[in-house]
């Protein structure tokens, strides 16, 4: 891709992240998502594969689908309320249409079909900046939004997210589309505590996105694609493979590791909020995303290459 070109893709992305970022009239903000969504295409479709084209078509289409009910959403509040800054109260139509908006473009579920399909059509490092950098802006909305969304939307929300998620990535070989369903989980643990500490679901996010990258930018240097590519990788570079190992590990959310810490302070906000019964359904709901983490992980470490 020409460097030009490119530098102008990126600073696109940069633009439109920080407009939404630094917005408080939802205008403003959707402008921001419209260019961070039309920035991307050309990155998407930067090798004119025919799953790549397929890849930003849907993508698109999702894209634009959600854009254009924060727009409808955005200007019923304004109608019924006169009011157009962000984190003024939302009318609660207007907060549940937002809400699923957002669910959308981020690939919440059941809002999430797009989001797999997407990302096993893309490279790992256009589907690096799709995993982290274009969930910040709308991840920022919703926090922005958390105190009118309805709890029970977010807490189903939550739920299913993580519950499919989990289900999603079990049979799965290919690399992006187990990342496309952990992301699915993780986006259902941010939803779920939103309403109930905001700042919970911020610190499970930056984390997310730290653990996330760390994972793409191994499996870039290690140029795998699929599970099979993965058991021979101990012997090329045993280093970079224990990084990804202790990645995905962190990113299944065991003990030691800070995957840990963001479930941890969830499930003890929802004993505070008398929530437990919710809370051990989306804790139990980890322990299907945990065995796939754990198979990778296996593939990584236990299996050596036929010598």
């Amino acid at each position: 891709i020409n460097p030009y070109a490119l530098s102008m893709i990126i600073s696109s992305l940069a633009l439109g992240t920080i407009l939404t970022l630094s917005s408080y009239h939802w205008i403003l903000a959707w402008i921001g998502l419209e260019i961070n969504t039309l920035a991307i295409i050309p990155m998407m479709t930067k090798n004119p594969h025919p799953r790549a084209i397929e890849a930003a078509t849907k993508y698109f289409l999702t894209q634009a689908a959600a854009s254009a009910l924060i727009l409808f959403s955005s200007i019923l509040n304004a109608y019924t309320l006169g009011e157009w800054t962000i984190n003024s109260p939302t009318h609660p139509a207007s907060a549940i249409l937002l809400s699923i908006a957002i669910a959308m473009k981020l690939g919440v579920a059941p809002f999430h079909f797009w989001l797999p399909e997407v990302l096993q059509g893309l490279t790992l490092q256009t589907g690096l900046i799709l995993s982290t950098w274009q969930k910040l802006a709308p991840m920022a909305l919703l926090i922005q939004l958390s105190q009118s969304v309805n709890l029970s939307l977010m807490l189903t929300l939550g739920l299913l997210s993580a519950t499919i998620g989990g289900w999603g990535g079990i049979n799965q070989t290919q690399i992006r589309k187990i990342l496309a369903f952990s992301s699915i989980a993780h986006l259902g643990w941010m939803v779920a505590v939103l309403k109930i500490s905001p700042q919970l679901t911020l610190l499970n996010f930056l984390l997310y996105i730290l653990m996330t990258s760390t994972l793409f930018m191994t499996f870039i240097s290690l140029n795998t694609k699929n599970m099979f590519e993965l058991s021979t990788a101990w012997s090329k570079t045993p280093t970079l493979t224990a990084l990804s190992m202790l990645s995905l590990l962190s990113l299944s959310g065991l003990p030691p590791l800070t995957g840990f810490l963001p479930k941890w302070l969830i499930a003890q906000e929802m004993i505070k909020q008398n929530m437990i019964m919710f809370g051990l359904v989306i804790l139990l709901s980890t322990l299907l995303s945990l065995f796939f983490y754990l198979r990778l992980t296996y593939s990584l470490s236990l299996t050596l290459a036929p010598s």
